[in-house]
């Protein structure tokens, strides 16, 4: 194997870079990149650099000595945009071709739109550096009146940083709790109490009929019940879906995401996924009707990237590949909440609070079918990290109570 080739130059691509270099990996790397960024921090957008308290050099994931040491073959700004795996041949938008004897896929993901969304001046999305601080220009005198679409973890985060500048925020969620993804109804309910608390508006179980604007700008958001919420600015914050369109005709197996085996192999040989657009059997979670996941978190992102480069060159010396296996963690910081959890949120889950109380800081645990699937902490770091490497061992849900018990006492 002489190229490899990575497409995505965020923290999961980077990862394998690096990974390559560290596994002694002397050929040609060549990093394919929609954005014109040196690769940097996604976590920070929502938080410290939209509030204005971080620049931008803060969040590079690395210095330019730094990137100078991997030798790698830079394509930033000149996004893939197809795949030939019979030619091992990636394709770029200029119309240049990167051959590969490798190739790790980590595009990411890209926010959704809502149904007819309209393009209006002051409807924005937060996913990249230059959403950030084009936002960040947008609410700096804490005087507009802003609506976040969306109640999951980056829509509240986002209500949090505006409301922290001053800014009247209204949160609305079509569910009936926010969170309710991440951490079930009634857990997502008692940590989103901290945006009441702060004066944030925020209202689910709420249907959006249409954002509305007069000739360029947004003037405010209908409800299905005919309410109109005036906003100088909408966040439309309703998800995201994995990058994969640039590969619909290269015969890889996609299915929200890329489809991968255990090691994070592609349907073709050679060719890995990695970070938010890689589907792959957890076998931590063997047994759960959710085995086979896709996780749109940080660490996630930063392990997926080494264990497919690491696989890679495996398979490349002719050695075994080794499963990738991994307990989801994610943290969000809203208002003086750090909010922590490793593991998964499953609609029958038992919930255990084990410490504090779900009305402030607590820790809790979530088990389901006998075991324990998650845990959950507001405040609360060394109640949370040590079950992470307990759930890696699958442990019983006695187990789980018989640790919590302990830590609590």
């Amino acid at each position: 194997m002489k190229k490899v080739v990575v497409v995505g130059s965020s923290l999961a691509g980077l990862r394998a870079c690096e990974t390559l270099r560290q596994q002694g990996f002397g050929g040609e790397i060549a990093l394919v990149g929609a954005e014109d960024e040196i690769p940097y921090d996604r976590p920070p957008l929502s938080k410290k650099v939209l509030a204005g308290e971080w620049e931008v050099d803060r969040i590079r994931l690395r210095k330019s000595d730094e990137f100078a040491g991997l030798a790698l073959d830079m394509h930033l700004g000149n996004a893939a945009t197809g795949l030939r795996t019979d030619k091992r041949i990636v394709s770029l938008a200029d119309g240049s071709e990167l051959p590969f004897d490798g190739l790790v896929i980590a595009t990411g993901a890209i926010p959704r739109r809502l149904p007819g969304q309209p393009e209006l001046d002051g409807v924005v999305e937060l996913r990249t550096l230059a959403n950030s601080m084009a936002l960040r220009d947008r609410i700096a005198d804490g005087s507009a009146r802003v609506t976040v679409i969306g109640a999951g973890f980056i829509g509240l985060e986002v209500a949090a940083t505006t409301r922290q500048r001053g800014c009247a925020v209204t949160v609305l969620e079509s569910a009936p709790a926010p969170m309710i993804r991440g951490l079930g109804a009634e857990m997502g309910t008692a940590v989103a109490a901290t945006h009441t608390r702060h004066g944030v508006d925020l209202r689910c179980g709420v249907s959006v009929a249409g954002i509305e604007g007069d000739d360029r700008r947004v003037t405010g958001v209908r409800l299905a019940d005919g309410t109109l919420i005036d906003s100088d600015i909408v966040v439309v914050g309703v998800g995201v879906a994995p990058a994969t369109q640039w590969l619909a005709d290269s015969g890889l197996t996609l299915g929200d995401g890329i489809i991968c085996d255990a090691t994070l192999q592609t349907s073709a040989p050679g060719i890995y996924a990695a970070g938010d657009c890689a589907r792959w059997p957890n076998g931590v979670f063997a047994g759960f009707d959710d085995e086979e996941m896709r996780i749109e978190h940080w660490t996630n992102a930063a392990e997926q990237g080494a264990a497919a480069a690491r696989n890679m060159l495996a398979v490349a010396r002719g050695e075994p590949a080794t499963p990738y296996e991994s307990v989801p963690f994610f943290w969000s910081d809203q208002f003086d909440s750090r909010i922590q959890f490793v593991g998964r949120a499953h609609g029958d889950d038992d919930i255990h609070v084990f410490a504090g109380d779900s009305s402030a800081n607590f820790a809790a645990l979530y088990g389901f079918a006998g075991r324990l699937r998650g845990v959950l902490g507001v405040n609360m770091p060394k109640m949370v990290m040590p079950f992470r490497a307990l759930m890696a061992a699958k442990a019983t849900w006695p187990e789980a109570l018989e640790k919590a018990k302990a830590l609590a006492t």
